[in-house]
C-alpha cells in the first residue's frame, strides 16, 4: 500500500510539473502580431448598405472571423477609384486575428470613375472625382454603414447577427481613405470645431496620411485629435491626383497632441506599397518586407487600443517594431 502511495505522488507530482511548464511557457510566449491562429479562415461575405435618407447604396465585403464570439470591428475606406475588394491583405489578417474587418465602397470615387472611360481620360476623371461633394459623400457613408451594422448586429438569425462588439470600433483608410478616416476620428475644419467626428470610433489608422488640401494650418487640424492615431506613409509616396508630396504627409505627425500617436515610414514605398498590387505609374520594385510591417503594426495598434491589450501595448511602445523594420525605415510615437 505504501508503495502504491509513492506511485501515485509520483505521478501526480509529474502531472503538476508539465501543467506547470505548459502554462508558464504559455504566460511567458512573446507577443506576436503576425500570429496567425489553427483554423482562423475568415468567411468574407458581400453586402450593401441602403442609405434611405441620402438615396446612396454602399456596397461593403466584410471579412469575418472564424471565432463566433462577438469580435471589435475595424473599417477601411479605399482610395481613389478603388473598391470594397482592394487591399484584401489587410482584410484577410484582421479578420484571422478575431476582428470584423468591413471594407467600404465609395459610390462616385470607387472604380466607376475610370472604368469605362478612354485611358487618356482616366487621369481627368479621377481629378474631377477627388472634390469636395465626394468628399462629404464618403464622410457619410461611415455613419450610415455604423448604423446598419448595428442593426444587423441585433438581427437574430442574420449573418452578421451577435458577431461584432460596437463599442470597440476602429476606422482606416488608404489616401482618399485616409482622408476620410482623419475627417471622421478627430480632424478639426473651419472655426477650429470637429463636426464630421464619429463618436463610435475609438482608434484610427491613416494609410497615407495628408494635411489640409486648401493650404490651412496643420496644428489647427489635427491638434486636438482625441483617440489614438496611427500614421503610415513611405518615403515616395507621392500621389499625381491632388498634387500631394511627402512634405503634406510628413506635416500630419508633428501637429498631433501626444498620447497614442505613431508614425510608421517605410524608405522608398510608393503610395501603391499599401494596396494588393503596383499602381499605373509606379517606378520601383516592391518591398516584400513593406507589407509584413504594415500588417505587424496596424494589428498591435487594433489589439492595444481596441482589445487593451497589455502585451500588445508593450510590444508597440518597446522594441517590437525595430525588430521588423529595415536599416532605413523611420517609426516614432508620442
Amino acid at each position: 500500500m505504501l508503495k502504491y502511495n509513492k506511485y501515485c505522488i509520483l505521478c501526480m507530482l509529474v502531472i503538476s510539473l508539465l501543467l506547470f511548464a505548459k502554462y508558464a511557457n504559455a504566460a511567458v510566449s512573446p507577443y506576436d502580431p503576425l500570429a496567425i491562429p489553427a483554423r482562423s479562415k475568415p468567411e468574407i461575405i458581400d453586402l450593401t448598405v441602403t442609405d434611405s435618407e441620402r438615396k446612396r447604396d454602399i456596397p461593403i465585403r466584410v471579412y469575418l472571423p472564424s471565432e463566433k464570439a462577438p469580435a471589435p470591428v475595424v473599417f477601411f475606406s479605399h482610395g481613389l477609384g478603388g473598391s470594397r475588394e482592394g487591399s484584401a491583405f489587410l482584410g484577410n489578417h484582421w479578420a484571422s486575428r478575431g476582428y470584423v474587418a468591413v471594407f467600404l465602397q465609395h459610390p462616385g470615387s470607387d472604380t466607376s470613375v475610370w472604368k469605362d472611360k478612354p485611358p487618356t481620360q482616366r487621369k481627368g476623371a479621377m481629378e474631377q472625382a477627388a472634390g469636395a461633394a465626394n468628399f462629404k459623400l464618403r464622410v457619410k457613408d461611415v455613419p450610415a454603414v455604423l448604423e446598419q451594422l448595428d442593426r444587423w448586429n441585433k438581427t437574430a438569425g442574420h449573418v452578421l447577427g451577435g458577431r461584432m462588439d460596437m463599442t470597440r470600433v476602429g476606422m482606416s483608410g488608404h489616401s482618399f481613405g485616409a482622408v476620410t478616416t482623419q475627417a471622421v476620428s478627430g480632424q478639426s475644419f473651419a472655426g477650429g470645431n470637429s463636426p464630421l467626428t464619429v463618436p463610435k470610433i475609438k482608434a484610427a489608422i491613416a494609410f497615407s496620411p495628408s494635411s489640409p488640401r486648401q493650404g490651412g494650418d496643420p496644428k489647427q487640424a489635427f491638434g486636438n485629435v482625441k483617440i489614438p492615431w496611427m500614421l503610415m506613409t513611405g518615403t515616395k509616396d507621392t500621389s499625381p491626383i491632388g498634387n500631394i508630396d511627402v512634405k503634406s504627409r510628413f506635416a500630419v505627425f508633428p501637429a498631433l497632441p501626444p498620447g497614442g500617436k505613431y508614425e510608421l515610414v517605410l524608405y522608398g514605398a510608393e503610395h501603391s506599397v499599401f494596396t494588393d498590387r503596383a499602381l499605373p505609374g509606379d517606378k520601383d520594385k516592391r518591398n516584400p518586407n513593406h507589407h509584413r510591417v504594415i500588417l505587424a503594426l496596424s494589428t498591435a495598434f487594433w489589439d492595444a487600443y481596441l482589445r487593451n491589450d497589455a502585451a500588445a501595448k508593450a510590444w508597440l511602445d518597446g522594441d517590437g517594431p525595430r525588430s521588423l523594420l529595415e536599416k532605413n525605415d523611420q517609426w516614432q510615437k508620442k
